[in-house]
């Protein structure tokens, strides 16, 4: 029962582990974790642009890609729907947190980008 519990944890924590197999969040971590604040700003960041290009992907993909039988140019359009929520978020940020925003500098569109492409 220890060893099989044991076995869990460190699968879980080594080979397992989501952050370290796909990379998904630690392009954030890596470069803003230096104050926690702004390393949860980003992180706050990113888990909405990849919730908000999810839930516009997912229509977009199969109401209207499939239907056409162009599935072929879905990474075209999906970065063009995450490049425009990054651009909201960028705005927003800007409106209503603008310590956080100049903070980030230009990692916003860069590291969210990068981490919404790779997740969805």
């Amino acid at each position: 029962m220890l060893i099989g519990g044991l076995t869990i944890f460190l699968a879980t924590v080594l080979t397992h582990n989501i952050a370290l197999t796909y990379l998904l969040g630690m392009c954030p971590f890596i470069s803003l974790s230096r104050s926690l604040r702004t390393a949860t700003g980003m992180g706050f960041a990113v888990i909405f642009v990849v919730t908000l290009t999810a839930a516009i992907n997912w229509p977009i993909y199969n109401l209207i890609l499939v239907p056409a039988k162009s599935e072929l140019i879905y990474y075209i359009v999906f970065i063009i729907v995450i490049a425009a929520s990054v651009q909201l978020v960028e705005m927003i940020m800007e409106r209503f947190f603008p310590v956080l925003q100049s903070a980030f500098g230009l990692f916003v569109p860069l590291i969210s980008v990068n981490c919404t492409v790779l997740a969805v």
